[in-house]
């Protein structure tokens, strides 16, 4: 029998400690795969909370339908080690992306294929045991992407903070009004979402963050100018250094902070895509809305076929590699700590 160490969380709002069990034996056309990478996303540090910030006090619980032991983690990308009696039976041995964003496969949004929508999701490491471990089942082969001739982290990261900030992209293409583009939030994802801006769209891009390291590397990677928000009068000095404001924004962040300082910099007409879930409240004078006739749309992962159509662009070799460090999957804690610390630029990267 195969054995499975994880890097468990066994109390919310607790640190992370590593179990050992029995890797699960596949059934159906489920799939066992050996990980070889996995991500931490700033998603995993809600998750071991057991909440997310709605504002103004109130919390909004994560934990329900959850059973401890569970293993956080959904940046998966290994090798298929068994598969179920209905599953191909020669992808064992061959090196696989995991598609993590799982949906029940029955209900309305899952049969017109968002899957991303569905409300008795099974979301890897979210609803279900992740990737902070060394094997993951996965419900059903159709999930495992072949990520060849690109590199183990770039596939890897692909499955999280690339179909978001790819999907969040994707809802700013075509439009009528598209002089600029604002990326707020330089994490992992926002970091990616500079390097997919750089080959979704001609237009030269902006990066805000409060963080000078953050902006630094944003420049460094292909930014045309990068904003500290917190700078005395930024958006007056915005608006008039673009005639305006931005046509399309993208908030990476999700708090009420990173959204008054969007509103502030959109042009009117414009657009904003909120992605990021640091939480807290937003509200804006009703009238607002209307003098600046912009549109606000929110936005968590893509679906199985964007994800397919990101791979693809990724093998034109058009995304520039974002920054990414390699850690022990056994330090994961150490690296939850210094995410929440505000002290990672760029990915980690928890290998096997």
């Amino acid at each position: 029998m195969t054995q499975m160490r994880r890097q468990s969380l066994v109390k919310f709002d607790a640190p992370l400690c590593e179990t050992i069990i029995d890797a699960p034996k596949p059934q159906g056309r489920e799939v066992l795969v050996r990980i070889e990478r996995c991500g931490l996303c700033h998603s995993d540090l809600h998750i071991q909370d057991g909440y997310a910030d709605l504002g103004g006090g109130k919390k909004l619980d994560t934990t329900r339908g959850m059973t401890l032991p569970f293993t956080l983690g959904h940046e998966i990308a290994g090798v298929v080690d068994q598969v179920g009696p209905d599953a191909p039976a020669d992808l064992i041995g061959k090196k696989m992306a995991v598609f993590p964003w799982i949906g029940c496969g029955k209900c309305r949004d899952c049969l017109t294929g968002d899957e991303n929508l569905c409300a008795r999701n099974r979301f890897l490491g979210v609803s279900i045991d992740g990737g902070f471990a060394t094997h993951v089942l996965v419900p059903d082969a159709k999930y495992l992407l072949d990520y060849d001739p690109l590199p183990t982290n770039v596939a890897a990261t692909l499955m999280c903070s690339g179909i978001t900030a790819y999907g969040a992209l994707k809802r700013l293409v075509d439009r009528p009004r598209q002089r600029n583009i604002l990326l707020i939030g330089l994490g992992g994802v926002g970091m990616m979402g500079l390097s997919l801006a750089q080959a979704m769209f001609k237009q030269p891009i902006s990066v805000a963050d409060l963080s000078e390291a953050a902006r630094e590397a944003a420049l460094k990677n292909g930014a045309s100018f990068a904003y500290d928000p917190s700078e005395p009068d930024v958006i007056k000095r915005i608006v008039k250094e673009t005639d305006g404001g931005f046509d399309c924004v993208v908030d990476f962040a999700g708090n009420d902070k990173s959204m008054n300082f969007a509103v502030g910099a959109v042009a009117r007409g414009g657009k904003i895509v909120v992605s990021g879930l640091m939480g807290g409240q937003f509200s804006l004078p009703m009238v607002q809305w209307i003098y600046k006739r912009m549109t606000v749309e929110g936005f968590m992962v893509g679906t199985l076929e964007e994800t397919k159509e990101l791979l693809a662009l990724a093998r034109t070799g058009k995304i520039k590699p974002t920054p990414m460090k390699e850690e022990p999957m056994g330090d994961a804690q150490k690296w939850i700590d210094q995410l929440r610390a505000g002290k990672v630029v760029g990915r980690i990267m928890l290998t096997n």
